[in-house]
């Protein structure tokens, strides 16, 4: 349980630290009801999306209660959609679940966000289905979810 509260803390620091976008994602995230949402920007159309899940298990048999997720999914394709505000995303990365027992997937996202240009806010939702490698061999097709973040360094436009 220590190793576990060690890792969640390394990565909400770590999410903190380096992120250009801090904020939070509800809905189903790994199972869980809640993430802390980071985003890091690798490219001019693309970037991490790094989530720490936690919270209730929505049901789902691949958590238990008090588990933990973390998600690294890199969103190679980022691009505006007509004028500035609007942008969609597609991506896909590593998914790892601590909790009675250990899960390893690949998770695949696809999204749409809004940017306010007079404020530092994105809102976004998006859909991330995971095929479950370890511990068990299993899709997941549900994973649909709403993010808000605050964006450092915002410049009024």
């Amino acid at each position: 349980m220590k190793k576990l509260i060690v890792l969640t803390a390394f990565a909400l620091c770590s999410c903190s630290i380096f992120s250009q976008e801090l904020g939070v994602r509800v809905g189903d995230v790994l199972g869980n009801n809640i993430a802390v949402d980071a985003m890091l920007r690798s490219g001019k159309f693309n970037r991490l999306h790094v989530d720490v899940s936690f919270g209730d298990d929505n049901g789902n048999e691949n958590s238990a209660n008090g588990g933990v997720g973390v998600e690294l999914l890199w969103d190679f394709l980022y691009r505006p959609l007509k004028g500035e505000a609007f942008y969609w995303y597609i991506g896909a990365g590593p998914s790892l679940l601590f909790a009675d027992n250990f899960w390893l997937g690949i998770s695949g996202e696809a999204g749409l966000e809004y940017r306010f240009k007079s404020a530092p806010i994105a809102l976004g939702a998006d859909w991330r289905p995971t095929f479950w490698i370890i511990d068990e061999t299993d899709f997941k097709g549900g994973g649909f979810g709403f993010n808000a973040r605050f964006i450092f360094g915002h410049k009024k436009k």
